[in-house]
């Protein structure tokens, strides 16, 4: 029986060579897409890693993808590694086709940030970029105090008053709405989309056509932490309730919320891999699942991104700080205790075999 906590990494590094290894092990077909400019801390390459099983014209496809955001792919490269070292036939059918992309965004993860190289959240990015970006009024009104220009206490009060107006005259969820659903007019802000293709989008991108595009049925699951209680596992859909492709992941998983209902921890964003994924399939009846553990509170993690934000737009990201921010903002997103850590897996290896049942039930 695997040992939920043996399935966690210290860091991205860490959690790479255990996933190869674990990959290797299941005699997966592993690809490593070296990034073409970014480094690690003391400048390691860093890569994104895909592991496929599988037929390569099989009827139905498991998509599964760790570190979307960055530092919160500690979650979701424990969850494919506890699956491929416990997984069976019977829980991994010989004629599924299997794809796991391993630190979609690696830069983040082995910095220990939710955005890319380019400060760009990469789950804003999958827009056109052909085309007027779509507009945030909210977030106009509060970038003083989202992006502040210094963390001094003056400015985080002011700030703080800038928020409880907005609260005030719009509601809470209205303002986690224009906080968090993304922007594309401030490079240096947060939740940036960011204004042409990331390298990691154009991977995904490219992998999922590649791996994917014979497929009749295709379930994904994209992990992520950071909203919600401390352990629990919220799956989160973007469609509407009644559309086809929500009744088939409400089949899948009768607990899913919908970012349209407002029953979700998660306001709805704009530019998100779950959003972009039909598209790349379009003849393919694609089921998608966003599985967000939650970690602290809400205002929390606010805090951890925000100055993370100020240390690397407008601090040192070598200075005093650095430290004591980095630390902060990997709490935020990876609480390294043991009872998160097998609430994560122990619900992570549920949904996974739930979207298996799913795939399989129409074969």
């Amino acid at each position: 029986m695997t040992n939920p906590l043996d399935l966690f990494s210290a860091n991205y590094f860490e959690a790479r060579e255990k996933f190869r290894v674990a990959a290797a092990r299941r005699r997966c077909e592993l690809t490593a897409h070296l990034h073409p400019h970014a480094k690690g801390p003391n400048g390691e390459d860093l890569t994104i890693d895909v592991a496929t099983s599988g037929p390569t014209r099989a009827a139905a496809g498991l998509l599964l993808i760790s570190g979307t955001h960055g530092v919160e792919g500690y979650a979701g490269s424990a969850c494919q590694i506890g699956w491929l070292n416990t997984v069976t036939n019977e829980t991994w059918p010989p004629e599924l086709r299997v794809v796991m992309i391993h630190a979609l965004n690696p830069y983040g993860f082995a910095w220990n940030r939710r955005v890319t190289e380019d400060n760009v959240d990469l789950n804003r990015n999958f827009v056109s970029h052909n085309a007027p970006y779509p507009a945030n009024d909210g977030y106009e009104q509060l970038k003083t105090a989202i992006a502040p220009k210094d963390l001094d206490p003056e400015t985080l009060r002011q700030g703080s008053e800038l928020f409880r107006d907005f609260i005030k005259e719009y509601g809470p969820f209205t303002m986690q709405e224009a906080v968090s659903k993304g922007q594309y007019a401030h490079p240096d802000g947060m939740y940036y989309g960011g204004t042409r293709e990331q390298w990691s989008a154009g991977i995904v991108k490219h992998v999922v056509r590649r791996e994917l595009a014979h497929c009749h049925r295709v379930g994904e699951i994209d992990f992520h932490t950071g909203l919600g209680p401390y352990g629990h596992g919220e799956l989160i859909s973007e469609e509407a309730a009644g559309t086809p492709a929500y009744e088939r992941a409400k089949s899948w998983w009768p607990d899913i919320c919908s970012t349209q209902s407002g029953d979700s921890v998660s306001a709805a964003v704009m530019g998100s891999i779950d959003s972009c994924l039909p598209g790349l399939l379009p003849r393919t009846d694609v089921t998608v699942g966003c599985l967000e553990f939650g970690t602290v509170s809400t205002f929390e993690v606010f805090m951890a991104l925000r100055a993370d934000n100020w240390l690397h737009t407008r601090g040192n990201p070598q200075g005093n700080e650095a430290a004591s921010i980095k630390a902060q903002i990997r709490a935020a997103f990876y609480p390294d205790q043991d009872d998160w850590k097998e609430m994560v897996w122990k619900r992570g290896e549920t949904v996974m075999a739930q979207a298996v049942q799913g795939l399989m039930a129409r074969a």
